[in-house]
């Protein structure tokens, strides 16, 4: 038998975290799943996917060694927000189910591992908190829940770009077309999904086009800005949530603004770290059942502090999947 009630590492009186500068720990120093009946037991599901597709301005950009320095720096944390005096941990367990297998190169390969793993997860009623990677891997990850939920899964999708592109050069899977392969996706509406952190001179005018055509959403950074973080999430969560069964939360590193982001894509005039925590602790208090977090790129920056706060964004969404949980129980 597993032990339900599962904590961080550094909960745990008198144990001193013994895999900071060697070795991998696992998210959190929670236990770690090695087999898809083993996940059956926690309510949270970490999943790794080191994958790197097609580039899309110059070359590798280290994200495929992402996941790794997330879990590194996770060790630090624990489930307790103060802000809303709530412990993730009182109420729903974790577990670290590793990193998929990955060819990269190919995505044919790489897709079906990556719909093999988030499937397995789905199935054993866990959450998947998955880290990437670059955003090609929300297409696949977000399909195989579709498969589940036929037209009936909602989409956040923060980011300062829309991700939209018909196709990068020969190539339909790059990190720049995830959105447009969902858009075509038979299982998916694709008026049930919210672009939103929108903004700047990366963005082509074609994926405006393109998210137009498919009856999506788009709100603007300047929109949060404007209308502030409250009623922009509450706008977005009130169109994904009508008429499915669940929400699915894609997270890009540079929403953020470029300040608080010195290891991902440099986009300036974005959302605030906080502003961005608070919309996804309000998505997970709508129910949300799956998340990712991707493109970091940990060789431009020693200090790590975008993995850091991709486990601030995961927490403050995980925190709020128990608030939900606890208040309807």
């Amino acid at each position: 038998m597993f032990n339900l009630k599962t904590v961080p590492t550094i909960y745990q009186p008198g144990v001193v975290p013994n895999e900071i500068y060697s070795g991998v720990p696992s998210f959190m120093g929670m236990p770690t799943a090695k087999t898809a009946e083993e996940l059956k037991q926690y309510d949270f599901a970490v999943m790794g996917v080191p994958f790197e597709g097609g580039c899309t301005y110059g070359g590798f950009s280290s994200c495929v060694v992402a996941p790794k320095t997330i879990r590194s720096v996770s060790t630090r944390y624990v489930g307790y927000l103060p802000d809303y005096d709530f412990d993730t941990f009182d109420y729903m367990s974790c577990c670290d189910y590793g990193d998929i297998p990955i060819q990269n190169g190919s995505y044919e390969y790489s897709f079906a591992s990556m719909r093999k793993g988030i499937g397995e997860i789905l199935d054993a009623g866990c959450v998947p908190i998955t880290f990437g990677g670059d955003h090609s891997i929300s297409y696949p990850l977000i399909s195989e829940l579709c498969t589940r939920h036929k037209k009936r899964v909602g989409v956040l999708h923060f980011d300062a770009h829309l991700d939209t592109m018909p196709t990068f050069g020969d190539d339909l899977y790059s990190r720049c077309s995830p959105f447009n392969r969902l858009y075509g996706d038979e299982n998916f509406d694709s008026t049930k999904i919210v672009h939103i952190g929108i903004r700047g001179p990366r963005n082509h005018h074609q994926e405006r086009i393109e998210a137009q055509k498919a009856g999506a959403t788009v709100i603007t950074a300047r929109e949060i800005k404007l209308n502030g973080w409250q009623a922009s999430i509450q706008k977005a969560i009130d169109i994904v949530s009508k008429d499915t069964d669940v929400i699915y939360v894609t997270v890009c590193s540079d929403v953020l603004d470029a300040a608080a982001n010195p290891q991902g894509p440099f986009d300036p005039c974005g959302p605030t770290s906080f502003e961005v925590a608070m919309m996804l602790h309000e998505a997970g208090k709508a129910g949300a059942g799956a998340f990712d977090f991707v493109e970091i790129y940990p060789e431009t920056c020693g200090a790590h502090q975008s993995a850091h706060t991709a486990c601030w964004m995961a927490l403050y969404f995980m925190n709020g999947v128990a608030q939900h949980r606890f208040a309807n129980k």
